[in-house]
């Protein structure tokens, strides 16, 4: 079977390359993939049990159930004080890699620029080029693997129209206080930046409170929030 060219242009996956190297190896210890040690808890089962007992099986809206969505909304709210509408502000997708899939091919046009810090996540690069992106690497090592008002000018130019924000970051594992995301932020609106905010690991901020950059002043209307339950 003949497949596109652009496919032909992915490297492997460096996580599944990782995976088929330590295969057959004794005594490894795995700390790469984010799996629960415990099974899911019977209260759970039971539900998912249930609702498939009340013919719940039917296609839902595209946007994700709405009651999903509303609770969605409280807990948000509830949590970072932020309100985005359940009716036309949320959608749920199947993990932060889709919803990121999916903005990256909404806002981009072809050839169009994504500042990424380096290094990163590992699908960031491939989600970006089958969306007609182009990805701007930015070198972290010297500020702490994180990305700086001075780092993200100097990779500026005409084509970049977003910023990819991980925090807490996959791999490296460090956040963004409240003081640096406000100096980010005022980078951002300064040049009119796009920013895609892949905050999924939250939960595990614990040198200071969790600040999404969309509930600073500025910029809900730039950002599109990335969260789930991973």
């Amino acid at each position: 079977m003949r497949i596109s060219k652009k496919v032909n242009k992915m490297p492997p996956s460096g996580i599944r390359e990782f995976f088929e190297l330590v295969i057959g190896m004794k005594d490894v210890i795995s700390l790469g993939v984010g799996e629960p040690d415990f099974v899911t808890p019977w209260n759970i089962c039971e539900s998912g049990i249930f609702s498939i007992e009340k013919g719940c099986t039917s296609y839902t809206s595209n946007k994700g159930l709405y009651e999903l969505r509303l609770q969605v909304s409280r807990f948000i709210k509830n949590k970072h004080g932020i309100g985005y509408d359940p009716e036309n502000q949320i959608l749920i997708t199947t993990g932060v890699s889709e919803a990121l899939d999916l903005v990256l091919r909404g806002i981009l046009n072809p050839g169009e620029e994504v500042i990424i810090s380096d290094p990163c996540y590992v699908s960031y690069y491939p989600v970006t080029f089958m969306a007609g992106g182009k990805t701007v690497f930015v070198n972290t090592k010297d500020t702490g693997f994180k990305l700086t008002p001075s780092l993200i000018k100097k990779s500026l130019s005409k084509g970049v129209k977003a910023v990819l924000l991980n925090y807490p970051a996959n791999p490296t594992g460090v956040s963004y206080s409240k003081k640096e995301l406000l100096e980010l932020s005022r980078l951002f609106i300064k040049h009119d930046l796009i920013v895609i905010s892949d905050e999924i690991y939250d939960e595990l901020t614990y040198d200071f409170p969790h600040t999404p950059i969309s509930s600073l002043k500025g910029m809900k209307e730039r950002t599109v929030y990335l969260n789930g339950f991973s």
